[in-house]
């Protein structure tokens, strides 16, 4: 999804799904990484209070999703369908065929578990729901 070019000292940077390049990525989920690849931040201020959080739901290994808000991550793991009914997606509240929808499990704490149903293209989920959408469902997950 994200690439990191170098290519005679100079950093080409691609942006991702909610606009946010790997330098805001690396810097919110693993500071000291993104401080040794470029250096200490100058100019523009790095304090949790002052940068924009990172929002997104972004595919991770074996079809599972994480939803990512600030410095907080949570994974998704997907369930196997069954049924054969329309499902109603919580992030773009769109009813879908079930062919065309997810169940996820999140484990929230010990044996606490909540289940989000999304759509499987979650690009396209991500546009129709837009920022307060991710934010609402964040909100949900992260007690």
């Amino acid at each position: 999804m994200f690439s990191l070019r170098v290519r005679s000292g100079a950093r080409h940077y691609t942006r991702g799904v909610n606009g946010h390049d790997e330098r805001d990525l690396l810097l919110e989920l693993f500071p000291e990484t993104a401080r040794e690849l470029f250096g200490e931040p100058g100019g523009r201020s790095h304090e949790p209070s002052a940068r924009r959080a990172t929002l997104g739901l972004f595919p991770v290994a074996d079809g599972k999703l994480a939803v990512v808000h600030g410095d907080r991550l949570l994974e998704l793991d997907p369930i196997e369908p069954a049924g054969k009914n329309a499902v109603h997606c919580d992030l773009c509240h769109v009813t879908r065929s079930r062919s065309e929808v997810g169940i996820y499990r999140a484990e929230l704490a010990p044996r606490r578990f909540r289940y989000v149903t999304l759509c499987l293209n979650t690009r396209h989920c991500q546009a129709r729901a837009g920022h307060g959408g991710l934010a609402a469902l964040s909100a949900q997950l992260f007690p």
